[in-house]
């Protein structure tokens, strides 16, 4: 690892300030991969900004919404209780996002942030990735592809994005809340992750020196039912092929409300909007989730290696929705 200068500052004000000054600087918190990233070579800053000692960590309550510190780590956003009652689908995503150790030290805000898990990004031996390097290529598209994504992609990236939390997360239109060097301001998660396009290096809307500070998360009405799915190659220490966090408001057998993410697919956390409106105000029954599951896998792009991602993702959101809807096809 290269040399670098480590600081750490008490304030928030402070933190951004430093990093906003210098395009060599970066933060530093837990769930980033900031470090293992530097251990690669993939990453060179000259300087690492430490937030975990800011006051951004803690989980509140109000009628409507969890507000959650960005230091907040995540499994301590797992065991609250309202979350537990209010909104199950994002604890099991939590749980279902790392092992127990891992969860005690990423945080809300670094998973959120955390970079692509492709080979070739994370590689640097590996010549071609407009990721790390514009203009120099995808080494996926033409490489190993079983871990890529089918929704959202570019002739210029393939790289998924890995985080569980994010797929309900998308799905409950979480807002963002930013502090930068102008003052603070919201970002809907739904607008927040940038398709690659022509431009895979940048990942997201945030400026150089904004920092996530607090992640405010909506409560669903009163009896909605929700679950998240993640299918992997294993039980453990891997990420999702595909997964899919659901939520159901129902009226007997009809779905009144629905709210669908996709992960293990797409290059950003995916909203399922096509298939929310074929669930809404339809019967919940198996011709119904079929016809979902078509809408929300409309438009997938697949190369040899990724293309049982289309039928896998479909199977995982129809199982989705029988169990939160209680029905079987």
């Amino acid at each position: 690892m290269r040399p670098f200068e480590y600081v750490r500052p008490t304030e928030s004000d402070q933190a951004v300030a430093a990093v906003t000054a210098d395009p060599q600087t970066s933060f530093l918190a837990g769930g980033t991969t900031q470090l293992d990233l530097m251990k690669d070579g993939v990453l060179n800053p000259d300087r690492l900004v430490d937030i975990t000692g800011l006051p951004l960590r803690g989980i509140m309550h109000t009628t409507t919404s969890v507000h959650v510190g960005a230091l907040t780590t995540m499994e301590e956003l797992a065991a609250d209780a309202v979350l537990r009652e209010r909104l199950p689908f994002v604890r099991e995503a939590l749980l279902l996002g790392a092992s127990t150790q891992l969860r005690n030290m990423a945080t809300i805000g670094g998973n959120l942030l955390q970079r692509a898990r492709c080979r070739y990004f994370r590689d640097p031996t590996v010549g071609a990735c407009n990721k790390r390097d514009p203009g120099s290529g995808c080494a996926a598209i033409s490489g190993i592809q079983r871990m890529h994504a089918i929704l959202g992609t570019s002739e210029h990236c393939i790289a998924l994005h890995a985080s569980d939390v994010a797929v309900p997360f998308v799905a409950l239109d979480v807002i963002v809340h930013v502090q930068g060097r102008d003052g603070p301001r919201t970002v809907p998660l739904t607008r927040f992750y940038l398709p690659p396009g022509t431009t895979p290096h940048v990942e997201n809307v945030l400026n150089h020196g904004e920092l996530i500070t607090e992640v405010e998360i909506p409560l669903l009405p009163v009896g909605t039912r929700s679950h998240y799915v993640k299918v992997r190659d294993r039980v453990s220490y891997e990420f999702a092929l595909a997964s899919a966090g659901v939520a159901l408001e129902m009226d007997g057998d009809t779905v009144r409300e629905a709210r669908i993410g996709l992960g293990g697919v797409g290059t950003i956390p995916w909203r399922a909007w096509g298939a929310e409106e074929v669930l809404r105000g339809a019967v919940a029954d198996g011709d119904t989730f079929r016809a979902a599951s078509e809408a929300a896998l409309e438009g997938a792009r697949t190369l040899p290696g990724t293309a049982f991602k289309v039928e896998l993702a479909k199977r995982t959101l129809v199982r989705t929705l029988e169990i939160v809807a209680g029905a079987q096809s």
